[in-house]
């Protein structure tokens, strides 16, 4: 995706994008091929969180996985949402510069409308998948949460009960206070 395509390639994807936009004097393909990297970027990163996704899947389903490797999971998830939402916005801006010239030549373009046509009906369906995955482990994460409620109250009756255990002990040794009378 990032190899050696033309006059950015030292700087990350994202850097590419920002000087694309502030660079009036590129040539419309150029335009053309950043959009289509910033689809193969959008695949890769879609991937990622189906791979996060099968992650937290297991995590939820282990019942001794701990609260601390689900956080890390969600982080890593959240980090990978907020890099599909500086995609798109950097989609959205290169687009814009390039649209007019990809409705004017679409068939000097043909080639690389039909590579993004692809990419995009590949984005739709792992984007399909992702929301598919995303409601099981809710469903996971709603069925782990009552689970830990459950053993928390059973803990919670649990100590009550030793508690009372013990305290019902300590008084069947202990006797009240008495009045002797010493006189006889």
């Amino acid at each position: 995706m990032e190899g050696s395509h033309g006059p950015y390639e030292q700087w990350g994807f994202r850097r590419k994008i920002i000087l694309a936009v502030e660079d009036e004097g590129l040539a419309d393909s150029d335009y053309i091929r950043i959009l289509k990297e910033s689809l193969e970027k959008k695949v890769d990163v879609l991937e990622r969180i189906i791979e996060k996704n099968a992650e937290q899947k297991d995590i939820l389903s282990d019942q001794n996985s701990s609260p601390d490797e689900l956080q890390n999971n969600l982080d890593e998830k959240g980090a990978l949402i907020d890099e599909i939402e500086e995609l798109d916005k950097g989609f959205e801006v290169v687009f814009e510069k390039v649209s007019k010239e990809l409705q004017e030549n679409r068939s000097s373009y043909k080639d690389e409308i039909l590579e993004m046509q692809r990419l995009i009906r590949k984005i739709t369906d792992l984007s399909s998948e992702v929301e598919i995955e995303e409601r099981e482990n809710k469903l996971l994460a709603e069925q782990k949460f009552s689970y830990v409620r459950t053993q928390v109250q059973k803990v919670r009756k649990s100590q009550k009960a030793v508690s009372n255990y013990y305290h019902n002990m300590m008084k069947t040794n202990y006797e009240d206070p008495q009045f002797m009378d010493q006189k006889k």
